[in-house]
C-alpha cells in the first residue's frame, strides 16, 4: 500500500506559522532565515540534504508521510538550538556546497573575505610561479584550502588542524568535490607538519583563521556555538590572540620572499596586530579588509 504524498506548499506555510518567531537567528549566519531553515530542513527530510542558500533554489519536493514525520523532528532540534547545518550536514563556501558536522567549526560567510582575499594572492603568485604552494593552517573543514584549490587550478594546496576530527572532515570534503588530489590535508599544530625542506622559505601564500574568542567569553556565546561546535576551534586563550601572535611570529620564515599571510581576525583585533605587522621588517607590505558593518577582519601581508 503506497503512503500518502504531502505537498509542499500547504505543509511549508503550516511550519512558518508555526515557528516564526521561535528560532534565534546569529548574525554570522546571515544566509539563515526562516525561509531558508524550512525549506532546507523539507529537503534533509526528503533525503535532499543542501545549505540554506542552495535550499533558495529549485522547487521542494512532495514528501510521503515518513518524510513529513522527520521534517518535524528536524523542526524541534533546530527548536532546540541544534545548528541548522547540523541538521542538513550542509554549508554554501564561496559557493561551495560542503559537509558540515560537529567535528569542525561550521564555516561562516564573513571567512569569505578571507578566502577571497588569499584567492587574489594566490592568483598574483601563480603569474610568477607555475605551481604555488598554499598552506591554510587551523583548517578546520577545510574550506578555505578547498576554495583557492577550486578558483585557483594551478594552485598545490595543503591544510593543517590541530584537530584529527577536523582534518578527517576536510578530507571527507576535498572528496566530496573532487579535490583529494590537489589539496593534501595534515594534523598537526599551526605550521608543525610543513618543518620540512619543501615547505621551509617556499609557500606562496599562508591562511589562517584561527580560534581568536576570550576564553572568558565563551560562556556568553550563543549556546548553538558554544553547545554544539568544537570549543577547540572557538576559543583563542586568555587574550584571544595567542595563536595569532605566534602565527605572525612563524610566518616569514616559511614564507618565499614575496610571499603572502592572510589572517581573520576578531572585532577589535584588528589594529593592534596590524601594528606589529607594519613594525617587523621582514613584512614589506601590510593591507587591510573590513567586513560589512566596516570593522578590519582580515590582515594581508606580503614578505
Amino acid at each position: 500500500m503506497s503512503r500518502p504524498v504531502f505537498s509542499a506548499t500547504s505543509a511549508l506555510d503550516d511550519a512558518r506559522r508555526a515557528l516564526a518567531g521561535r528560532i534565534e537567528f546569529l548574525p554570522d549566519k546571515p544566509e539563515e532565515t526562516l525561509e531558508s531553515t524550512i525549506r532546507a530542513l523539507w529537503f534533509a527530510a526528503a533525503g535532499m540534504p543542501r545549505s540554506a542558500e542552495a535550499a533558495l533554489l529549485g522547487e521542494p519536493p512532495e514528501l510521503d508521510d515518513v518524510a513529513v514525520a522527520t521534517f518535524e523532528v528536524l523542526l524541534n532540534k533546530r527548536l532546540d538550538g541544534v545548528p541548522l547545518s547540523h541538521l542538513t550536514f550542509r554549508q554554501r563556501f564561496m559557493g561551495l556546497e560542503m559537509l558540515a558536522d560537529p567535528r569542525a567549526l561550521i564555516p561562516r560567510k564573513e571567512t569569505e573575505l578571507l578566502a577571497t582575499a588569499a584567492v587574489q594572492a594566490t592568483k598574483q603568485s601563480a603569474s610568477v610561479h607555475e605551481r604555488p604552494i598554499v598552506v591554510d593552517v587551523c583548517t578546520g573543514s577545510g574550506n578555505v584550502a578547498l576554495a583557492i584549490a577550486h578558483h585557483v587550478e594551478s594552485a598545490h594546496v595543503f591544510g593543517a588542524d590541530l584537530s584529527g576530527e577536523a582534518v578527517a572532515l576536510a578530507r571527507d570534503n576535498a572528496r566530496l568535490l573532487g579535490l583529494q588530489d590537489r589539496v593534501e590535508f595534515r594534523s598537526g599544530d599551526l605550521l608543525s607538519p610543513f618543518e620540512s625542506e619543501a615547505f621551509v622559505g617556499k609557500i606562496d601564500v599562508l591562511t589562517c583563521n584561527p580560534p581568536y574568542i576570550n576564553s572568558a567569553k565563551v560562556s556568553t556565546m550563543s549556546c548553538e556555538i558554544s553547545d554544539h561546535e568544537p570549543r577547540l576551534a572557538f576559543d583563542g586563550g586568555p587574550l584571544g590572540i595567542g595563536i595569532l601572535m605566534k602565527l605572525t611570529q612563524q610566518a616569514p620564515r616559511f614564507l618565499r620572499p614575496g610571499g603572502w599571510l592572510a589572517i581573520e581576525v576578531g572585532l577589535g583585533q584588528g589594529p593592534a596586530l596590524v601594528k606589529r605587522l607594519q613594525a617587523n621588517p621582514l613584512f614589506t607590505y601590510v593591507e587591510c579588509h573590513e567586513g560589512e558593518h566596516g570593522a578590519l577582519r582580515v590582515i594581508v601581508a606580503r614578505c
